[in-house]
């Protein structure tokens, strides 16, 4: 592809100033490992709001979300919550809060604060920081393999994809190492304004180039309909047959039972809180527990909305104008081909390179996220518990930028090493999880779980997950995941029931620092006899009626920036009563309550 001299510079421009800023915020980050890992606790809500925000629009994922939007129409607005999306609808509500009054570093350095000194602590903080190193390392190797790709399709230089990658990847770790989480976040917010400044220009060219008439042309009935009954019902006979045939390879057909399992196990996996990834760090950096669980609300808006003008641009250009493209590709429509497909086709010069410049930013932005968590547990939970106690805090930062060093390239003899990373990814963000899910349920909700538990629920459950496509290959990665939880949970279950509880102080201090609702009356009992004027959290039925609430928000939040590409008046109009009336409800029913509290 060739580019324009001025989109070039464009691109460069915009590489030289992140450098920069890593190389300006490397001092601040430099005092401590607070201040190297989560910015010393200074940040805005709204900016690490931002900053979370831009970690998740990454490159792999929008083409996934563009394939997606192209051949299930408006109902796949529903499909994200494979991941699930509404986690942030979980955070914002209690999650976020509750983990923010640990005032911990780590996830792992989490699990001392919930369970004590002891062998089981010790053997839980195994189990997470070899969790997060393996979910960094994996994602590393993701990004690695699929920005090779992209960059290879669209930059104009004839260079391999790997050396493609490593270029990038190399500029990025630099102001990671540099900065540390201020020089982060600071590139986050850049990368941000120059994602969604490159959004709202791809949504305007859609609604300019594309009528409501050209796209009813190209599209089958129920397209445009986010509803959906026992079968998916969409047929694509005598439009473009050989999307049929992706559809019968997704297995979507009988929506119904798929959503349902979808909705199961999304619902499990937001309750167990957020990963060991840059999600917690952020909420862990914000300045206090209410900030915490306004950041994560705010992630809503400013991801999902910007987001899905592009998303839904560049779907309604590729359906109208590049049909004749992905014909010819037979049988085998590679979908992730859109993107550069409709870049090539569609953006002007100047602007291409403001989109370049913005989907570099995406990866970067997703990267960098990614790359900063894993050191701090590196170092924080096992140098500093472990081998080196009493060093100084500047050699502990000296230690983080080996450890990113290192991590990274971990990951990149991964990526240079596996074929079928996408493969890889899956189980990542599916089986894996189904190992997580369990453990890290009970430990919010239930007092006689222990590091044992934990422990032994995540071992079965990452055996689980690794034996599974071996012992049934016949059964799909979300398929597999009820038989992953209940592995996960009985070995959960024994390993806390067959070993000795926590210590009642340690359970006591979480319980009245964190406040959780569930099972926790015989902690209770044991906190109002040194204090009989505690009060409980009696807050649950508040917060499911929040986080219901909040989903239906969150999908307005989807559906109606789709509703704008298409013209869609009516759909528009009730998008809009219906995000206004989820959002005072949210307003009175949990920010006013925020406040209070």
């Amino acid at each position: 592809m060739a580019l324009h001299t001025f989109d070039i510079a464009i691109i460069i421009s915009y590489l030289l100033l992140t450098i920069l800023v890593g190389f300006y915020f490397s001092k601040s980050a430099s005092k401590n490992l607070d201040a190297y890992f989560l910015a010393d606790k200074s940040l805005p809500w709204y900016i690490l709001g931002i900053s979370n925000a831009s970690g998740m629009f990454d490159v792999t994922g929008t083409m996934w979300l563009i394939y997606i939007l192209f051949v299930y129409g408006l109902k796949s607005a529903w499909l994200p919550w494979l991941w699930p999306v509404f986690n942030q609808i979980f955070f914002m509500v209690y999650l976020s809060i509750w983990l923010r009054r640990s005032n911990v570093l780590t996830g792992a350095e989490w699990l001392t604060f919930r369970f004590g000194k002891g062998t089981g602590t010790t053997l839980a903080n195994i189990s997470m920081v070899v969790f997060a190193l393996v979910s960094t390392i994996g994602f590393i190797a993701y990004a690695f393999k699929g920005f090779g790709k992209f960059a290879s399709i669209l930059l104009p230089w004839h260079i391999s994809p790997n050396i493609y990658a490593l270029i990038i990847m190399g500029i990025t770790t630099l102001y990671v190492v540099k900065g540390g989480m201020f020089s982060v976040v600071s590139t986050q917010v850049l990368q941000f304004g120059v994602m969604t400044l490159a959004s709202i220009a791809i949504g305007i060219i859609a609604i300019v180039r594309v009528s409501p008439e050209m796209i009813n042309r190209v599209i089958p009935d129920g397209w445009k309909n986010i509803f959906f009954g026992w079968h998916l019902n969409l047929d694509w006979s005598g439009v473009m047959e050989s999307v049929n045939d992706k559809i019968a390879q997704d297995g979507y057909s009988l929506f119904t039972i798929f959503f349902m399992m979808m909705l199961f196990k999304g619902i499990l996996v937001s309750m167990a809180g957020p990963a060991p990834n840059y999600d917690m760090q952020r909420i862990l950096a914000t300045r206090s527990p209410k900030e915490a669980g306004l950041m994560s609300g705010f992630v809503n808006i400013v991801l999902i909305f910007p987001r899905y003008l592009m998303i839904a641009g560049f779907t309604v250009l590729a359906l109208v104008f590049l049909r004749p493209e992905l014909r010819a590709m037979g049988t085998n429509i590679d979908f992730e081909l859109i993107l550069p497909i409709a870049i090539v086709n569609f953006v002007p010069i100047g602007l291409l390179g403001v989109l370049l410049a913005g989907l570099l930013s995406a990866f970067m932005s997703t990267f960098a996220a990614t790359v900063n968590v894993a050191p701090a547990y590196i170092v924080n939970d096992i140098y500093k518990r472990y081998i080196n106690p009493n060093a100084s805090q500047k050699r502990y930062v000296k230690a983080s930028y080996f450890a990113t060093l290192g991590v990274v390239a971990a990951g990149i003899c991964f990526g240079f090493v596996v074929q079928s990373i996408n493969q890889i990814a899956l189980w990542i963000v599916s089986a894996l999880w189904g190992g997580y899910a369990a453990a890290n349920i009970l430990k919010w909700y239930w007092w006689r779980f222990n590091g044992y538990g934990l422990f032994w629920g995540m071992t079965f459950g990452l055996v689980a997950a690794l034996g599974i496509p071996g012992l049934l290959p016949g059964v799909s990665v979300l398929n597999s995941f009820p038989i992953i939880l209940l592995v996960s949970s009985i070995a959960c279950f024994l390993g806390s029931l067959l070993t000795k509880p926590d210590d009642e102080e340690t359970l006591k201090k979480f319980y009245i620092t964190v406040r959780p609702w569930g099972f926790w009356k015989p902690i209770h009992a044991k906190v109002l006899e040194q204090n009989s004027d505690f009060k409980r959290n009696q807050n649950f039925r508040r917060d499911v009626f929040n986080i219901i609430i909040g989903m239906i928000w969150q999908i307005s939040l989807t559906v109606l920036p789709i509703f704008i590409i298409i013209k869609k008046a009516n759909a528009i109009i009730i998008g809009i009563v219906v995000l206004m009336l989820t959002f005072l409800i949210l307003k009175k029913n949990w920010y006013d309550k925020l406040e209070q509290e």
